[in-house]
């Protein structure tokens, strides 16, 4: 089971507020936050760690549970019931929200 995620990032003001408005619908919060690092996460747990850092991070990909909330809609070449909405964050990281709720 996934506990956390870190995040570098030459961009750490942009990232840390892409963030704060991105996860906010999913009920995460910044609980932690200290020059140059911010920890977002829900119920006193951070399960996202972003530092500041000198070098260009390379893109990774990060999956949310998240709430049926509309469109974009069904992604069926992945599977049956799985509705996905997907976000390039400023560091060019692919952030998806998904659910796996048969509608």
């Amino acid at each position: 089971m996934l506990d956390h995620i870190g995040l570098r990032t030459t961009q750490f003001d942009v990232l840390v507020r892409f963030y704060e408005v991105t996860l906010t619908p999913l009920g995460y919060t910044k609980l932690f936050a200290w020059e140059g690092g911010a920890g977002f996460g829900r119920n006193g747990t951070a399960a996202l760690w972003i530092h500041s850092s000198k070098t260009k991070p390379t893109g990774i990909h990060i999956a949310l549970s998240g709430a049926d909330n509309g469109k974009p809609g069904l992604r069926t070449d992945y599977h049956a019931n799985y509705y996905a909405a997907f976000v390039i964050d400023p560091d060019g990281n692919n952030l998806e929200t998904v659910c796996y709720v048969a509608a």
